[in-house]
């Protein structure tokens, strides 16, 4: 790993970071975690159709994303199945549609996807070594791969379509019955927009981590500090992260600029791209111990303990669940709780504080206290 230098101290802790935060078994079935498809456009309706409610249009397209979907995922099964390569008129007849339509599909995978395809003598197939093994699984752990599909239905906020495509190749495998509340998902998921300059840096960003690639990429960090102008950097991928409290990912890595480890919101690359040079990562035991100790994502804050009172009406939900692996949980007489835990900064936890409205207090440390109390000030004053 790389040596980390001390961090900036400039201002507060806080100001930091918003500088910073630029940013059992059952039979055996196959699982092939391969390269996933994009959406579908949008389906122009006829004019008869126009008097439709919002709600059947909105149906309409994920379920045109769900069929288009299925059909690359078929089509790939077929070529993969046939190493020597498939005319377009077999792939047609495998899949059940023309054969304009495969020749449009089979451009699709190649120009949207980048799936790396050869086409010789009429006949088309996948570059050998394009695909990931077939990852083989039993049904109990399919159902764990399904719970995470769940989540994932819950929590994100756009269409991810290599998401999509992997739920997908799990609801083949699937019993029936739980291959439906799959496909449900997956409609859910089709129907929300979808970021292509997202899904672009997450494709490049993926490459960069299992090849350990250092990238470039400019960075907007005026999201905490507007006006400032966005900035470059080369970063080494360490981790790419989902945060279930922001709904977002976040590359982790080595910062040449900070020299330091740094955490990227996705959503705020502007630009990344590869560059020749690689790294070498470090232990992975000791970029998941960081991250361990962090509330969310962020662990590359100072450490600060944090101490809250939680009221007695609150206090079993509290209590029933471990927050973090830092934590202490001491009852008090009158029937609250206090809380301690030591956490990298406060930007995340101060989130989960205020979630608990009035029903908790802030007793340390004291610049937590004044930012929780003065939210809630400035809060009472809209009202």
């Amino acid at each position: 790993m790389t040596p980390a230098a001390p961090r900036d101290h400039e201002g507060t802790a806080a100001a930091a970071a918003s500088r910073d935060h630029e940013g059992a078994t059952g039979p055996t079935t196959e699982l092939a975690p391969n390269p996933a498809p994009a959406s579908a456009a949008v389906p122009q309706h006829s004019p008869d159709r126009t008097f439709e409610p919002d709600s059947d249009r909105a149906s309409d397209r994920a379920s045109a994303k769900h069929d288009r979907l299925a059909r690359f995922y078929r089509v790939l099964r077929y070529l993969q199945a046939h190493p020597e390569g498939a005319t377009p008129e077999a792939i047609a007849g495998f899949v059940g549609m023309s054969r304009r339509t495969v020749y449009r599909d089979l451009r699709a995978l190649e120009g949207e996807i980048e799936i790396p395809l050869w086409s010789e003598g009429g006949r088309w197939g996948i570059v050998e070594g394009a695909f990931l093994p077939p990852l083989r699984l039993t049904l109990d752990e399919a159902v764990a791969f399904f719970f995470a599909a769940r989540l994932t239905t819950q929590f994100a906020d756009r269409y991810e379509p290599d998401m999509g495509a992997a739920f997908q190749k799990l609801a083949e495998i699937l019993p029936p019955v739980v291959a439906r509340h799959l496909e449900r998902t997956i409609d859910v998921l089709a129907s929300r927009p979808q970021d292509e300059q997202l899904t672009r840096h997450l494709r490049t960003l993926a490459r960069a981590w299992a090849e350990r690639r250092v990238v470039e990429l400019t960075y907007d960090a005026a999201t905490y500090s507007p006006g400032r102008p966005p900035r470059r950097s080369r970063v080494h991928p360490y981790l790419l992260e989902a945060s279930a409290t922001t709904r977002a990912l976040y590359l982790m890595g080595f910062d040449e600029s900070r020299d330091a480890i740094r955490t990227f919101k996705l959503q705020r690359i502007l630009e990344v791209s590869l560059t020749p040079d690689t790294f070498e990562p470090p232990d992975p035991r000791e970029v998941q111990e960081g991250l361990g100790r962090a509330w969310g994502v962020i662990a590359d804050q100072e450490e600060v303990e944090v101490v809250l009172r939680f009221d007695p009406a609150i206090a079993g939900l509290v209590t029933e669940t471990t927050w973090h692996p830092t934590e202490q949980v001491a009852r008090e007489a009158d029937g609250s709780v206090v809380w301690r835990g030591r956490v990298p900064g406060t930007i995340e936890i101060r989130r989960w504080i205020l979630q608990w409205g009035a029903q908790v207090e802030v007793l340390a440390p004291p610049e937590l206290r004044d930012e929780v109390a003065a939210t809630y000030r400035a809060a009472a004053a809209r009202y």
